[in-house]
């Protein structure tokens, strides 16, 4: 029985944090962790600072739909 319960919640943790990978909820973590800001080169940004330049990026460059 413990072997089942402890399977399902592996399966559950994973399913989430795919799910958020896929989304871009987990964006903020992955920043955190990538090897640019260990380096201590430039300050980390703030989940709100980060926010507004992801915003930034994606609505600066022109969008030629039609």
């Amino acid at each position: 029985m413990r072997k089942t319960v402890r399977t399902t919640s592996r399966f559950l943790r994973r399913f989430w944090r795919g799910l958020r990978e896929w989304c871009g909820d987990a964006a903020y973590e992955r920043y955190l962790r990538s090897p640019s800001t260990r380096s201590g080169s430039r300050p980390v940004m703030s989940a709100e600072e980060f926010y507004v330049a992801q915003l930034d990026s994606r609505y600066s460059r022109p969008n030629r739909c039609c």
